[in-house]
């Protein structure tokens, strides 16, 4: 079958097509014949009960430095395509929360992925609290008293933005950590909404996973090894990839998940494991397809194809 679909992205121009999963989700759409259009997420507008970008259409290359080609722009209603992917990246901010808003009015006739409803509904370190059993001990608050209960019953702590991506502002604060004030201080007149606090993990030395599933299934994971002199795993911050299989464990906290997964409507999902422990659920615009590729893993591009193909049939 043949599918319009358009993508709405970051600006293709600025990304590293090396490590995007959604340029290779386009390639594998093209690859099967696919019609591609384009638009950034500042150019949706609402007209009436309309929804339109300027959409370009859109080829894509495995070139580095000469990735893709775009068309004219031309106003469209978003409607008038079979799929829509729903791939920017984060910030998890207002202006994000407005596009799922706005694609909201089009799903499921036009099938959006991931459902913007629940991309909304499920923030991916909120949403991750409803699985504590999968966890580690985790405290989600800006009280003062409260973080100091948590750390004083914990020790060594993770403190991070609670809408936070990409590794940024992630700190660990130890036991009588003199930098704790200042740190407080800091969070305090950075970031309106509390923040996530999380025992800390010494096993993140050998990685962080990232398991990838594919409409509640598991379908590839990398293990993510911190540089030396960093606290972070994210391959963006400097975190080597390595191929990986699933513990017990692993499997098990994917089949939890699996099925509440499906039921939102959230068809590609990237989670983190360190040691065990689930520690976000990631749904905006989960990473992770072209590593897990680039050490022989399976083809997640083609099996999310496989998949919206079978749900637009």
């Amino acid at each position: 079958m043949t599918l319009n679909v358009a993508v709405q992205m970051d600006p293709i121009a600025r990304i590293n097509i090396r490590g995007d999963s959604t340029f290779a989700m386009l390639l594998e759409a093209q690859r099967r014949g696919h019609g591609l259009c384009y638009y950034t997420p500042d150019k949706l507008s609402l007209r009436g009960e309309e929804l339109y970008a300027p959409v370009q259409a859109l080829t894509v290359r495995d070139e580095i430095g000469d990735h893709f080609t775009l068309g004219e722009p031309k106003p469209t209603a978003l409607a008038s395509f079979d799929v829509v992917l729903l791939r920017q990246d984060p910030p998890f901010d207002l202006a994000y929360i407005t596009s799922t808003h706005f694609l909201e009015r089009i799903h499921p006739k036009t099938l959006v992925v991931n459902d913007p409803a629940s991309v909304r509904n499920a923030p991916e370190k909120l949403f991750v609290m409803n699985f504590p059993q999968l966890m580690p001990p985790t405290l989600i608050s800006r009280d003062l008293d409260e973080i100091n209960a948590f750390r004083a019953q914990h020790g060594a702590v993770v403190m991070k933005p609670l809408h936070g991506h990409g590794g940024a502002a992630v700190f660990r604060v130890m036991p009588q950590d003199m930098n704790f004030g200042s740190l407080f201080d800091m969070f305090s007149v950075t970031f309106k909404e509390p923040w996530v606090i999380q025992r800390f993990l010494p096993e993140v030395k050998h990685g962080d996973k990232r398991i990838i599933l594919v409409d509640g299934e598991f379908a590839g994971a990398v293990n993510r090894v911190p540089a030396a002199d960093d606290l972070r795993s994210n391959m963006v911050r400097g975190g080597a990839a390595q191929a990986t299989d699933l513990s017990a464990r692993e499997r098990e906290i994917c089949d939890t998940l699996g099925p509440e997964l499906r039921a939102r409507g959230l068809l590609l999902v990237g989670i983190d494991v360190i040691d065990g422990n689930l520690t976000e659920i990631n749904v905006t615009s989960p990473t992770g397809i072209r590593a897990i590729a680039r050490l022989g893993g399976p083809d997640i591009a083609a099996r999310v194809w496989d998949v919206i193909e079978a749900k637009r049939r």
